[in-house]
């Protein structure tokens, strides 16, 4: 199975709820960050593409789309490696975009908590050097949002890009992918509140141990929520 789809998008601008759209649409599974949650030994996967071992094949096999983090950081590459995948950049305001993550997924509490584990590596090598290590300076992290968006309409060509908020709901994204708009609501969730909670209790949950344990719960709950 070749990816039909390429999110590129950021963590927190959505990405949960398009994942379940994109699904509930039929186009196939899609990959998001809670698959690598859910199965732990994928975070070696990322590791390899870092360190120049890896392959997409292997990484997407079985899927036939791709949305937020790991994915979303390497969607120059993707995009050349599957030239007839479409490419969903989803956004929202920089500024908000800022304080949801460093409340949730940028936060020091969760870094301190996955530090030296495989799934912390993976983390560090394929989200936050790409950020310079930066996730709590405002004025540096909005920058990046502002100038990665504009990088990558300038990069993908116009026919092949849709720039979308999720709060749009159904009708351009199912344009864009030639489908039908589904007779239900557009899925909502993970919203800040909600991944707060999720984080909170995975943080609290007993000690290095019990660790890999509760991120599988985790990456559950995120795609279940």
């Amino acid at each position: 199975m070749t990816l039909k789809i390429i999110g590129a998008g950021m963590g927190r601008t959505g990405t949960a709820s398009l994942k379940v759209a994109i699904e509930s649409l039929g186009v196939g599974r899609c990959y998001h960050m809670s698959e690598v949650l859910k199965h732990p030994e994928r975070a070696k996967d990322w590791i390899d593409v870092t360190d120049g071992d890896g392959g997409w094949e292997k990484i997407f096999d079985g899927y036939a789309a791709t949305v937020d983090n790991p994915g979303c950081n390497y969607w120059r590459e993707l995009a050349d490696y599957y030239p007839e995948a479409k490419v969903i950049l989803t956004i929202r305001d920089a500024e908000k975009w800022f304080d949801s993550t460093n409340e949730t997924i940028h936060s020091i509490e969760f870094a301190s908590f996955i530090e030296n584990s495989p799934f912390g590596e993976m983390v560090q090598k394929t989200i936050w050097e790409k950020m310079e290590n930066r996730m709590q300076d405002k004025d540096y992290m909005v920058n990046f949002f502002n100038s990665r968006t504009s990088e990558i309409i300038d990069y993908i060509a116009p026919e092949r890009l849709l720039v979308y908020e999720v709060g749009e709901g159904w009708e351009r994204l199912c344009k864009f992918l030639d489908v039908s708009v589904p007779d239900a609501e557009f899925p909502r969730i993970n919203s800040r509140a909600e991944t707060r909670k999720l984080l909170a209790e995975l943080m609290a949950s007993g000690g290095e141990e019990r660790r890999e344990e509760a991120m599988v719960s985790a990456g559950r709950g995120l795609h279940e929520d």
